[in-house]
């Protein structure tokens, strides 16, 4: 959510942000209801100030035992101004909410150093890392490498996943499944011992305000999964239990930066991709992801970005994956987003580079949804925390990427070197037998 001051005092800043993220929301709606709420504030107040001249001339003809007609008439009269005071506070509390609702809708303003663009041809590359493998074969996708099979003791089977629950499912059996548990317990050791994040086992289930204290509703009700009869929603990652931790708390600053890692489930109806990676895990309405969750000090979260996307960065160069780092432009960032990196690992069979973690900046964004505050080491008036999440790293996305950079001839593929002890010791998933 945005400063409701700049919005009026500086609402040429907020158009052009709008205007930047090809946004059709117009700050004019907000103004038109925020002089609604204004005059309707002044005559309210106006009224009240009748209404007290009223009562004190009413309270006089009292004392000086003047009752009668005149009496009634003045009782009435503030009776009927009683009734137009209420009506008037339903009137603007209407408008306030309205107002409020507009405000939910609207997206972070992005920061200065995000480059301008429409979409995704517009992002702009930072780095690549590490060398492309090269094949003697043609190199296949993750589905046909992976398959399952009784006579290899495991693999990926989206035939039970549909029968058990529908399309965009898959049951791990065997290697796939020990692989998936090798990869959360890699990632969280690295995330815990080397960087610094305190591991976390949040609910998967949260409630309507945590889900809006993050950005997800109002604006994308439609992707999320919602409990019947219940007002709860399974979380689409663990940014969100992450991030509502401290929701209308005041942190001291002594204490910031605060990190937190999470393996959880994350569960997205994918709404709009009808037609978009309709086979394998690229794009499933379940699956597995360790997020990374930092509360900053406005003056320093955007060091902390950078710091968190190399704890993604070491991730992937751990496992011998190649990836290049993008920053997305101003029309393709998320919603509440202040600014963001893209990592994409290479995937041979694909033949290109797919996302495989977002690393965000949301400013005081969500901190002003949530109510997330800090007090500063000099004393004075709470602020507003800096939060930022980022993928370290989704599971499926991982095997999908080890499966088909590690592939080879015989149909085998190779386990990269630091995740071997967490599979037992086994280098190589071998070919279907």
């Amino acid at each position: 959510m945005l400063d409701l001051k700049l919005l009026q005092k500086q609402p040429e800043i907020v158009e052009q942000a709008l205007a930047a993220r090809h946004s059709d929301i117009k700050v004019a709606d907000f103004q038109a209801l925020d002089e609604r709420r204004r005059a309707l504030l002044n005559e309210v107040e106006s009224l009240k100030s009748e209404r007290n001249k009223a009562s004190a001339e009413i309270a006089k003809m009292k004392r000086e035992g003047r009752e009668g007609p005149d009496l009634d008439a003045a009782m009435q009269a503030n009776g009927e101004l009683g009734d137009r005071i209420k009506l008037m506070d339903v009137e603007t509390e209407k408008v306030k909410t309205a107002q409020n609702d507009w405000m939910l809708r609207v997206p972070n303003i992005p920061h200065s150093s995000v480059p301008l663009g429409r979409d995704e041809n517009d992002n702009v590359e930072v780095l690549r890392w590490g060398k492309l493998p090269e094949f003697d074969f043609q190199p296949k996708e993750h589905w046909e490498i992976g398959a399952f099979s009784a006579g290899r003791k495991g693999g990926l089977d989206f035939e039970r996943g549909s029968k058990l629950a529908g399309s965009r499912f898959c049951v791990s059996w065997g290697w796939a499944a020990r692989l998936e548990r090798a990869l959360v317990s890699f990632f969280l050791d690295i995330q815990t011992r080397e960087h610094g994040y305190l591991e976390m086992l949040p609910p998967q289930i949260v409630n309507r305000k945590s889900m809006q204290g993050t950005g997800q509703l109002p604006k994308f009700a439609e992707d999320l999964f919602k409990l019947e009869n219940w007002d709860y929603y399974l979380i689409p990652t663990a940014e969100v239990p992450l991030t509502n931790l401290y929701a209308d708390e005041v942190l001291e600053e002594k204490d910031l930066p605060l990190a937190f890692a999470a393996q959880t489930a994350c569960f997205r109806s994918e709404a709009g991709s009808a037609g978009k990676d309709t086979r394998g895990l690229i794009r499933q309405h379940q699956f597995t992801k360790v997020e990374m969750v930092r509360y900053a000090h406005p003056d320093k979260s955007y060091d902390e970005l950078e710091l968190m996307r190399g704890h993604a960065e070491k991730l992937l160069q751990r496992l011998e994956l190649p990836y290049r780092v993008i920053t997305l432009c101003s029309g393709d960032m998320g919603f509440g987003a202040a600014k963001t990196y893209d990592l994409e690992v290479w995937l041979p069979g694909q033949n290109k580079y797919r996302e495989i973690s977002s690393c965000s900046n949301c400013g005081d964004f969500q901190a002003r949804r949530a109510n997330l505050r800090f007090r500063p080491n000099g004393g004075g008036k709470p602020e507003f925390v800096h939060t930022l999440n980022g993928s370290g790293l989704p599971i499926g996305r991982t095997v999908v990427a080890v499966i088909e950079n590690g592939q080879q001839k015989d149909g085998s593929f190779r386990i990269p070197t630091a995740l071997q002890p967490y599979m037992g010791g086994v280098k190589v998933i071998g070919a279907e037998e």
